[in-house]
């Protein structure tokens, strides 16, 4: 079961104002990616999320990994990067996992998963390789993006534009949710674990900026 209990102090309304260049940058990559994503999902969170969940998988993985290889390289302690990194991508996975129950992606949606999947993993892999900093503030702009996202599919489900499913099994075990959980308890602890991801990501990236 995954708790994010333990966070209430998170601000579903946070953004993080960018520090300089690199930030901008960052910043305005990230919004180039939500402008696509709005114009092949338009109001189809649930798709939206499956594809989003394959890509938001990857920079967990492939920081814990780097940092892995760093630490061996020096001989320094982590600090603990290791293991957060790789929960954060498991926590990722899980997402993606719960939203495929849900939205049942066409062939099409999941060709896409697959190419960008390639792409993305090779691409980051580069950029944290080169830039760590800058990585980490992608994520976090990409957080900020995903809590606006649930936010909106929220949004929906409470208007009923999209129907309030009941919550995987998988969903409900995880998050450690009611037996009777739907598709509104998930997406709120959706959204909860992506704005921990946000902080944290934006945080490891000033911890970088001040090494």
């Amino acid at each position: 079961m995954f708790d994010n209990t333990d966070r209430p102090d998170l601000d579903l309304t946070t953004h993080k104002p960018p520090a300089d260049l690199s930030d901008r940058i960052a910043l305005r990559l990230v919004k180039v990616m939500r402008v696509f994503a709005d114009a092949f999902f338009a109001k189809r969170y649930g798709h939206r999320a499956v594809v989003l969940e394959t890509v938001a998988a990857v920079p967990g993985m492939v920081g814990g990994m780097l940092q892995h290889l760093k630490a061996i390289r020096h001989i320094r302690d982590d600090q603990g990067w290791i293991r957060e990194l790789l929960d954060e991508a498991e926590n990722e996975r899980m997402h993606l996992m719960t939203f495929i129950k849900i939205a049942q992606p066409s062939a099409l949606e999941r060709g896409i998963i697959l190419v960008g999947q390639a792409l993305f993993f090779n691409a980051y892999f580069f950029l944290y390789l080169l830039f760590p900093r800058f990585a980490h503030r992608v994520v976090g702009y990409l957080e900020e993006e995903a809590v606006i996202s649930y936010t909106q599919y929220l949004s929906q489900v409470d208007a009923g534009a999209a129907e309030n499913v009941p919550a995987p099994q998988l969903a409900i075990d995880y998050w450690g949710l009611p037996t009777d959980a739907r598709l509104r308890e998930v997406i709120v602890a959706v959204r909860a674990d992506e704005a921990g991801h946000r902080d944290r990501n934006h945080e490891m990236a000033d911890e970088l900026a001040g090494s």
